[in-house]
């Protein structure tokens, strides 16, 4: 019994493993890089904010709050119009990738 559960999960992790959005990818996908720059270093407008480094947990419920209008200042106008092409998860998957660049 313990075996089959054992392998169940093994077979259900690579099963989703494939579907879990690789935070890079989904950075240059989702048109991030544009305005925030190939590694999140040099964005396009100085006023826009670098986030190379960013804490994870922030990124995330910031680009959450822009994607539901609950933050509507600075540029988030010009990020609204991309964050209904993001996911949830792809949102949490870009934040962790993020805040992994040094």
């Amino acid at each position: 019994m313990k075996l089959k559960l054992i392998l169940a999960a093994a077979v259900a992790t690579a099963i989703a493993a494939p579907a879990l959005a690789d935070g890079k990818a989904l950075y240059l996908e989702k048109t991030c890089v544009a305005c925030h720059g190939k590694e999140a270093k040099k964005p396009l407008m100085p006023e826009y904010p670098k986030l190379a480094g960013q804490n994870a947990k922030y990124a995330e419920n910031q680009m959450k709050d822009i994607k539901s209008g609950a933050r509507a200042n600075g540029n988030t106008a010009a990020m609204k119009g991309v964050m209904h092409l993001v996911s949830d998860e792809e949102i949490k998957e870009i934040a962790q990738y993020l805040s992994e660049i040094k």
